[in-house]
């Protein structure tokens, strides 16, 4: 991925969600891009350069309307870790940014899933499908959306971009971080969340927050309710799993098959992996994400990180790439 420096300022961007995966790797972006960037925490963070972290909370309404004063975009990036607690918490937060938005007149930007899709719509999905899933976190996407396009309606300005299974340097809720490898440590094996055959959709995040804010660059090209899909890598069965061994040197290293039996009998008693078998579907059937929109859009400004660079940079950011070549 090529990185271009912008000296121009582009106004002030909140991000809620900044110390998570997406967040973070939006909120770099956008310093990159000229932004003043803000960022909502409840716990301090680690400075960052160009980020200004502000103390408070998604959930309290006054907090996000004292860090958004004066803001030009609002990041929704905010997403209960390890899926705890989405009926209670995800849909107050995205409104108290849509309140947010509508008193600074900003826009709204939300990093899109393909939770939102059942399986009616697989294996190739574009902007235009159906929503009509059938687990509780797909609707609740669902109604995210219904909201912000309501409020897009309504004067704010909304740009969503959907994307596949998330991985980066930067540690977070993710597949690939926390099912596939084991950070921190040297890696004896690979876990293989997907059925054989299937291949499955993946982004990885610094090309993702770069799209999202090049997409931003060209704002006076956008509706005012606009949703682009990010194509991101879209692997066939094993392919994943084929480039950790390039990354670490060692093509023997041990594939393990998920274990969905286990997680799935023990689901009524473990949140999370009630959480993670609602969404086993998606690792059954294969998913692509249609991006013939954006490639429209964007045309040769697409970045795309070749996937043994990104899996390496994304393996070296958990501390297993480093630790198993020395």
């Amino acid at each position: 991925m090529t990185t271009t420096a912008f000296s121009d300022q582009r106004g002030v961007a909140l991000v809620i969600g900044a110390a998570g995966g997406v967040g973070g790797e939006v909120a770099t972006a956008l310093v990159r891009h000229g932004w003043t960037v803000r960022a909502l925490t409840r716990r301090p963070q680690p400075a960052r350069v160009g980020v200004d972290w502000i103390a408070g909370d998604a959930m309290v309404a006054a907090d996000v309307a004292r860090a958004a004063c004066g803001a030009a975009l609002i990041v929704h990036a905010a997403n209960p870790p390890g899926y705890r607690d989405w009926d209670k918490l995800v849909l107050p937060m995205l409104d108290n940014t849509i309140a947010a938005a509508k008193a600074e007149s900003a826009r709204v930007l939300l990093p899109g899933t393909v939770y939102n899709f059942g399986l009616e719509t697989l294996p190739r999905v574009d902007e235009t499908a159906p929503q009509n899933p059938t687990t509780r976190k797909g609707k609740i996407r669902v109604e995210m959306e219904r909201r912000l396009r309501t409020a897009s309606a309504e004067g704010v300005p909304v740009l969503i971009v959907r994307a596949g299974d998330f991985f980066g340097p930067q540690a977070g809720n993710n597949w690939f971080g926390q099912a596939m490898v084991k950070p921190g440590a040297p890696l004896r094996s690979v876990t293989e969340p997907a059925a054989r055959g299937v291949g499955h959709a993946w982004a990885y995040l610094p090309d993702l927050a770069e799209t999202m804010v090049r997409l931003l660059d060209r704002a006076d090209r956008l509706a005012p309710f606009e949703v682009f899909h990010f194509g991101g890598h879209s692997l066939a069965w094993g392919e994943m799993t084929a480039a950790v061994r390039r990354a670490v040197g060692n093509p023997r290293l041990p594939v393990r098959r998920f274990p969905w039996l286990l997680v799935t009998a023990l689901s009524p008693f473990v949140r999370l992996f009630r959480e993670m078998a609602e969404m086993a579907y998606l690792w059954r059937e294969p998913l692509v994400l249609d991006d013939r929109k954006l490639r429209t859009f964007l045309g040769a400004d697409l970045p795309s990180t070749p996937l043994d660079d990104a899996v390496a940079a994304s393996l070296r950011g958990l501390g297993c790439l480093e630790a198993a070549l020395t």
